[in-house]
């Protein structure tokens, strides 16, 4: 069966520890059952050139600071993949490597969509030398992973403005809501040049994507969409004013 393209809006760190939005994870992993494997884009692994993690079992990076100590203390001992890295390499040419593992973009979620850690990960990277398209274009050569059971996922955040984040939360401001909603009618009609072309989605596009390392996962996921394929949302909140905690699923 072929298997969904997920983008999960992953916020903060501490959102591993749980809560309303941890819950909606679960319910998505509860959904999707037990998939071959794994193969996600997080906004958090950029490198020159593509690369894909390849070990047997990779290592939980912290790749954060001034958290609690119980999220530092946090494992997701989900195994990897060096047959799924291998296949990942074959289909796009990114080049295996055991000198990344699993970064909090990756466990902070995984930890709720698949609890039991028992469900393969490899996680490709975000090549710093390719533009919106050629990310794009990369994702698409994915697309026949879905039908060998592996689901194509992505975490970052439609809109992550950490500098306008408001600590003691608030309402959203009127860029971030118009720029959600633009991407999302995007995702619903299937329009992908026009994420692609993200900076003219909406006014003040660039306000919600001030770096667009967070907003790139999405198109791996976006990618991926088929002709029948169903289009729905979760966690559609915008925390703090500026950061997007929407998720989409596609098929």
């Amino acid at each position: 069966m072929r298997q969904p393209a997920v983008f999960f809006g992953h916020g903060s760190p501490m959102n591993a520890l749980g809560g309303p939005f941890a819950d909606a994870w679960r319910a998505v992993g509860a959904a999707i059952g037990k998939p071959k494997g794994v193969v996600m884009v997080s906004a958090h692994w950029e490198t020159d050139g593509l690369g894909v993690t390849a070990q047997a079992q990779p290592e939980t990076i912290h790749d954060f600071g001034g958290f609690t100590e119980e999220l530092h203390a946090m494992q997701y001992p989900a195994p990897g993949s060096p047959e799924l890295a291998l296949r990942v390499a074959e289909l796009t040419g990114a080049r295996p490597t055991t000198q990344w593992g699993l970064d909090h973009g990756t466990w902070s979620v995984l930890a709720h969509v698949w609890p039991e850690a028992d469900v393969p990960v490899v996680q490709l990277s975000l090549d710093r030398g390719l533009d919106a398209q050629g990310h794009f274009d990369v994702a698409s050569m994915l697309a026949p992973l879905r039908d060998e059971g592996v689901v194509i996922a992505g975490s970052g955040d439609f809109v992550h403005n950490l500098g306008a984040w408001k600590r003691t939360g608030g309402d959203a401001y009127p860029w971030a809501t118009g720029f959600n909603e633009a991407v999302k009618a995007a995702l619903v009609r299937g329009d992908h040049q026009a994420l692609i072309d993200w900076v003219g989605l909406a006014e003040d596009a660039q306000m919600s994507v001030p770096t667009d390392e967070h907003f790139l996962p999405l198109l791996y996921v976006a990618a991926q969409r088929q002709p029948d394929d169903a289009v729905s949302f979760f966690n559609d909140v915008i925390e703090g004013g500026s950061i997007s905690m929407t998720g989409v699923r596609i098929g």
